[in-house]
């Protein structure tokens, strides 16, 4: 056997490949797959954005840049933060990388040590624990259940929190749940983070812009006099501006943090990719950013609303009512023990399978994610596409015995 490092052994194999790569299959076979998987808007990146490329190609914009990006990136990024959030960043206080999970890693890696905890409000996304193990620590969950809107309380954080823990992760808009925490909901878990000096809290705020029902999105380190020093927050145009595929993230944070992390930077990739920076920097600051934001995000506060009446109208599902990002997160554990085509159901993994197998539905199962009662579906989707799917797994539903 080929001899790998320790730490691979650290890091769990995502049990939704066998699904995807099912998936993927039957689509090259020329089945018609809904899929309802996609983490990723399904529009298109604004015009203005990609002219902006062009120009900073045509300019010559190629070469290597300074670490982490020019300084023209980092001052639109502190003025998007001045303006949008209320976070008085310098450019100095701000760095970037390869995406947001990139961001999170580096961040993990700068300030986790051996034996550190980091408290994750279940349901997660599935990255967060594989990084904290993958700089030494160890997560800790604090479960969020459906009955309370998949949303922590602050007495379940002050419960959790022990002299072994160094992070506190919110993620609010979520995924998967697609919950939100209102601003008071937030504020009373940073009395709580307040409370503990040596708490250093992660707001991973990538879905901000996608909010519905009127809900106000604050960002966490706003919300206590202490906690603009002790917060890091993270954010990426893959949500906002429909840019996944650009990989632009960014942090703003204490400096000693933000230079650690640009010290690693330094070791890894240098720099995002030149010609993205220009771009990123005029998606952040033209107005017609946000008119493109706002126009998607009514399209998105449709179909989820859709998708959750749709989902919630099956029988024995139960759904919480998305109030961000773009995903439903329904409950189907009722049909756990049944079976359909010969296959049990015993939880959302296999649930997630026969559905794809037999009515040729892609759904991601919540069990990477702390629930595997639970699957998760886009609406990152046309709403035909929305209504075509849900129709097939009705159909599913009716055949389970």
């Amino acid at each position: 056997m080929f001899p790998l490092a320790e730490r691979m052994k650290l890091v769990s194999e995502s049990i939704t490949l066998a699904v995807s790569a099912k998936a993927n299959a039957l689509k090259k076979a020329g089945v018609d797959v809904v899929g309802f998987g996609a983490g990723e808007p399904d529009f298109d990146t604004p015009d203005f954005i990609k002219e902006a490329a062009k120009a900073a190609l045509d300019k010559g914009q190629t070469k290597y840049t300074p670490t982490p990006c020019y300084p023209e990136l980092k001052a639109a990024i502190a003025e998007k933060f001045n303006r949008d959030n209320a976070l008085p960043y310098k450019p100095q206080q701000i760095t970037t990388g390869a995406g947001g999970k990139h961001c999170l890693y580096m961040a993990f890696m700068a300030l986790l040590n051996p034996g550190d905890e980091c408290l994750i409000p279940s349901p997660y996304w599935v990255s967060y624990p594989e990084q904290v193990k993958l700089a030494g620590g160890t997560p800790r969950y604090i479960r969020g259940e459906e009955s309370n809107g998949f949303k922590i309380t602050p007495r379940q954080l002050e419960e959790a929190i022990t002299p072994k823990t160094r992070i506190f992760l919110i993620n609010s808009p979520s995924n998967p749940g697609g919950h939100a925490y209102t601003p008071d909901e937030l504020k009373a878990l940073a009395e709580v983070v307040a409370r503990h000096p040596n708490l250093i809290v992660f707001s991973d705020e990538i879905y901000e812009k996608l909010v519905y029902d009127g809900l106000k999105f604050v960002s966490f380190a706003t919300l206590h006099p202490s906690l603009l020093d002790r917060t890091l927050t993270f954010n990426c145009h893959s949500k906002s501006f429909a840019m996944t595929g650009w990989r632009i993230g960014y942090i703003g944070g204490p400096q000693a943090a933000i230079d650690a992390i640009n010290k690693l930077q330094s070791q890894m990739t240098s720099h995002i990719t030149s010609f993205t920076q220009h771009p990123a920097a005029v998606a952040l600051t033209d107005p017609r950013g946000a008119q493109s934001v706002e126009s998607m995000r009514q399209q998105f506060e449709k179909r989820g609303q859709h998708m959750w009446q749709r989902l919630s109208a099956l029988p024995k599902v139960t759904c919480v009512r998305p109030l961000g990002a773009f995903y439903c997160f329904p409950n189907v554990s009722a049909y756990f023990g049944k079976s359909a085509g010969g296959v049990k159901i015993t939880d959302a993994v296999s649930f997630s399978a026969a559905l794809l197998e037999q009515n040729h539905v892609a759904v991601v199962p919540g069990n990477d994610s702390g629930f595997d009662t639970h699957v998760r579906l886009s609406f990152a989707t046309s709403q035909q596409q929305i209504d075509k799917g849900i129709d097939r797994i009705g159909e599913f539903l009716k055949k389970l015995t």
